[in-house]
């Protein structure tokens, strides 16, 4: 386990069906409502085995229930429904130990207790990814022209075929926006952050800025989560219009502020910390969500457990829409959550129409958008931003007017469809033999014709041959 990319002390712990004690309260209980935190789980195994190699503890439930919990609950006793029991949210853990020296050896020693489903450290995710040649964030937007994006992709054409669905909403996990910006004031829904870091828990890391306490406030410190909604939802008055067009945007501060190479900003979160973000973004009723942000396995133990899995279960089971960036290590690796199943992996084109050299790769990667030197939103004013994380925006934005698309015509649409559709209506490179950077490039139009096609014969199918005899007429 590499410690320097792990919070000291922190563990995430997952029990099986039917194990979780009730007097463990919620995070949100502990920070919002003034509840205790548990000092003891089981009273048994898991208790002794935590005191052993860590200490004293305490610990909380990660998640909030999506249902109101009952009046003679005790607090963080919430009614979690099947939907949250089965993908695993309503089971997990958040334990602090006292002595972090034991951790390797305490997360080998609870994998093997029979009601413990996984364990993991809490690792901390980044965006941008890697510090990649042409990856990152510039501030001079005059030079360039910027139209190839919108024609490369036919956003503009796709925005006239179908302008988006207000009552279908995108959400945002990352560093938070830039709330008074003119391109986004007016379009965002109210927000939040669940950024809760210690300096003293992430070694390596210079943390800057509000990172000790979670808030309603998602301000952005760092431009990456702005640029990212500036692709999205921007008004159009400085840049090119948002790509999701009139569907709305809800942003959550899921990664704070950090120092990176050239005391240049970067933005960095935990795993708990996102997952409780996304968690409450899906019960909020969001459509699409984008994550421009990862962990990549070279970082992970052979035998951990994949990061974000019961966040991504769950909102798969709710019909949300999952987009993440692949990352900018120009590899051919897996970074998580975009290497999950059911989640659309993005990689990044440039004005050639080729894959960028940052854009990791693999057989997990949907397809790629623009990511090259994209005029988008800063802090204030604007940024020409570079890498997979705005790339993935484009994609989550078409998906939100899929979304919409589908939802005109009184249809269901959900990630694995969404997917399919992306695949299957994408263009193709403009260079030969590309592997790894999934089946082409991002076409807006083409995949809400295929969208169209699709509803199409579903409800010719459903309708069956108009001479056909009604079966219950002839019983």
């Amino acid at each position: 386990m590499n410690t320097s990319h792990t919070v000291r002390g922190r563990l995430l712990l997952t029990l099986k069906l039917g194990e979780m004690p009730e007097h463990v309260p919620g995070w949100r209980a502990c920070t919002h409502h003034g509840a205790d935190m548990a000092e003891h789980i089981d009273g048994g195994v898991i208790d002794r085995l935590l005191r052993h190699h860590g200490g004293a503890l305490r610990a909380v439930r990660l998640h909030s229930a999506r249902q109101p919990r009952s009046a003679r609950a005790v607090p963080g006793a919430y009614r979690f429904d099947e939907v949250e029991q089965i993908s695993g949210v309503a089971r997990v853990l958040r334990v602090q130990v006292r002595d972090p020296a034991g951790m390797p050896a305490l997360l080998q020693a609870l994998a093997e207790v029979p009601m413990v489903e996984r364990v993991t450290a809490n690792h901390l995710s980044h965006a941008p990814f890697a510090d990649a040649p042409g990856a990152g964030i510039a501030a001079d937007v005059r030079t360039l022209d910027h139209a190839w994006v919108r024609q490369c992709a036919r956003i503009d054409e796709a925005l006239r075929y179908e302008g988006g669905d207000p009552a279908v909403v995108l959400g945002l996990a990352d560093t938070g926006v830039s709330l008074s910006h003119v391109e986004l004031a007016s379009r965002l829904r109210a927000g939040f952050d669940s950024v809760d870091l210690d300096p003293e828990t992430v070694g390596g890391v210079t943390l800057v800025g509000d990172y000790r306490r979670a808030g309603e406030r998602p301000q952005d410190e760092v431009g990456h989560g702005s640029g990212c909604a500036g692709i999205m939802a921007a008004l159009g008055k400085g840049m090119p219009p948002g790509a999701a067009g009139a569907c709305g945007l809800t942003p959550v501060r899921v990664l704070g502020a950090a120092l990176g190479p050239g005391d240049k900003r970067v933005g960095v979160g935990a795993l708990d910390n996102i997952d409780a973000g996304m968690k409450r973004l899906i019960d909020l009723g969001v459509k699409v969500i984008n994550m421009s942000f990862g962990t990549p396995e070279s970082m992970l133990d052979a035998d951990a457990p994949r990061p974000h899995e019961e966040i991504v279960r769950y909102a798969l089971a709710r019909g949300v829409i999952l987009v993440a960036a692949s990352g900018n290590s120009g590899l051919s690796e897996r970074y998580f959550p975009a290497a999950l199943p059911g989640v659309i992996a993005v990689g990044a084109i440039e004005r050639g129409l080729g894959p960028a050299s940052f854009s990791t790769r693999g057989g997990h990667v949907a397809l790629c958008a623009p990511g090259r030197d994209i005029r988008t939103c800063g802090i204030s004013g604007y940024q020409l931003a570079s890498g997979t994380s705005f790339a993935a925006p484009h994609v989550a934005a078409v998906c939100a007017l899929l979304a919409s698309r589908a939802q005109r015509r009184a249809q269901p649409l959900d990630s694995v469809e969404a997917r399919d559709i992306l695949i299957a209506s994408a263009r193709p490179f403009a260079v030969a033999g590309v592997t790894g950077c999934g089946a082409g490039v991002l076409d807006a139009l083409a995949a809400l014709r295929r969208l169209d096609a699709d509803i199409d014969r579903r409800l010719r199918e459903e309708d069956g041959p108009a001479d056909e005899p009604d079966a219950l007429a002839v019983a």
